[in-house]
């Protein structure tokens, strides 16, 4: 394999002393860099593209050789310089105020990109959007090559963080791609950030603050990083993706660095490799909603051996926890609400584990419970024969907002029948039609009579 591919499919940060690995971190760098006082030249942009933010030989194509920076700006400390050119790896990554994980390389060479566009540098002439190149398109070409030659997967896999206080090591959770999670957050929200600065520059760190949060406990709402998926495919769709991938694949195939994985790849072959790319890349990163793994939300271990289910299921049973009472908005919110449900599941009821299969919060993120493979605790005599989903909240007299209803009814449902795990003439019923309960109160329940699926 290619060099340079080999280092690029990992993305396991290693542990330091240094300030935490997250997004609060490079905007507090990004603050210091801004600041009128700070008497500086370099941005934080430029500084990416200098320490390795734009290293492969697409990035460098379209954004040119990187500016040469090899000392710290005065206005970063040393600990904040040091931890920087650790993150500008392409693939190193950072906790996001919402719970994603998103590597900073393609979300800082698109909003190079859009800062460009508003007239500061030069846009190299290419065939290619730019924009898309140096996020998504490349990576996604070279990624399907690579898998073509059976090196390895396409997409994939998320990870978890030692510390969601303070973030140091982040370990995949299954084998590498050259896009991970992180990396797709990263490259969606490059080409969000930088479709925005290119119509509207503003300074970036009041960019990173509006787009992010600005802490990992607000309850002030939904941050727009929430609604990436949502975004991306409004600018990525009707063919636009595609298009790019097999547009970056033609510029691959000229470079000396990368010209080798296409020798054998005839022009068929090529539109073939960019029609699965961008569809398998819309169906898991914008048709699937993002789920929050266990270990994200700091689940306790399963109490005793779980018993596997029997794929696809038939059945989808809707709940509300009643208790907690109030929809959480915000990722430590709800992963406290998931947190103190296992208890009560696990030490009152004396269940093995958290009842639910997933669980719904109103901060945009299905939260994985049991999950798709194990058997739950969530509609008595019922649990082996359809997943348990529980709406953080009570929902007798008021209804989750709009976001979060969709969030089951056209995300997570549709894509369980994609993925297999449910039948297409699945059933969804209220957990008040299978016992001696109100759950999932009397609005919920009314709202979910209008679903498809509803018997």
């Amino acid at each position: 394999m290619i060099p340079w591919l080999l280092a690029a499919l990992s993305l396991c940060t290693p542990g330091t002393g240094l300030p935490p690995r997250h997004m609060d971190s490079v905007i507090h760098m990004v603050e210091a860099l801004e600041s009128p006082h700070a008497n500086v030249t370099v941005t934080m942009a430029e500084l990416a593209l200098a320490l390795g933010g734009c290293s492969t030989p697409g990035c460098r194509a379209v954004l040119g050789e990187p500016p040469n920076v090899t000392t710290a700006p005065p206005a970063l400390n040393p600990d904040q310089w040091q931890l920087l050119t650790q993150l500008l790896h392409r693939d190193a990554a950072v906790l996001a105020p919402d719970g994603s994980t998103v590597a900073l390389g393609p979300l800082l060479a698109g909003i190079a990109v859009g800062l460009r566009r508003a007239g500061e540098g030069p846009i190299l002439d290419a065939p290619v959007d730019p924009l898309f190149a140096v996020t998504i398109a490349e990576a996604l070409g070279t990624s399907f090559l690579l898998a073509r030659r059976g090196h390895g997967a396409t997409l994939g896999p998320g990870g978890c963080w030692d510390d969601v206080d303070h973030p140091q090591n982040y370990t995949l959770m299954g084998p590498p791609s050259l896009v991970p999670d992180a990396v797709a957050n990263g490259a969606m929200d490059g080409v969000l950030l930088g479709n925005r600065l290119a119509g509207d520059p503003i300074w970036l760190a009041k960019l990173l603050r509006d787009y992010y949060g600005t802490g990992n406990g607000t309850e002030e709402g939904r941050p727009p990083s929430s609604y990436r998926r949502r975004d991306f495919g409004v600018l990525a769709g009707a063919g636009k993706l595609e298009k790019e991938v097999l547009a970056m694949l033609r510029v691959l195939r000229v470079l000396p660095p990368t010209r080798e994985l296409l020798e054998d790849v005839g022009a068929e072959e090529e539109v073939a490799i960019a029609q699965r790319a961008s569809r398998e890349f819309t169906e898991r990163y914008v048709e699937c909603p993002a789920i929050v793994p266990r270990c994200m939300w700091g689940a306790r271990p399963y109490r005793g051996t779980p018993k596997p289910l029997s794929l696809p299921l038939g059945s989808v049973y809707i709940h509300h926890t009643f208790s907690p009472g109030t929809p959480c908005r915000s990722f430590a919110a709800c992963a406290g609400a998931m947190r103190a449900m296992q208890r009560f599941h696990q030490d009152t009821r004396g269940w093995d584990d958290i009842g639910y299969s997933f669980v719904v919060g109103s901060d945009g993120y299905v939260y994985q419970g049991r999950g798709w493979h194990w058997v739950g605790a969530h509609t008595k005599g019922y649990n082996s024969r359809g997943y348990g989903v529980g709406y953080v909240g009570d929902f007798s007299a008021t209804l989750p907002d709009v976001d979060t209803i969709a969030l089951v009814r056209d995300e997570l449902l549709p894509c369980a029948v994609r993925t297999g795990r449910l039948r297409h003439n699945y059933t969804v019923r209220g957990h008040r039609q299978m016992g001696h309960t109100d759950c999932p109160g009397e609005s919920l329940f009314r709202e979910i009579e209008t679903w498809r699926g509803f018997v």
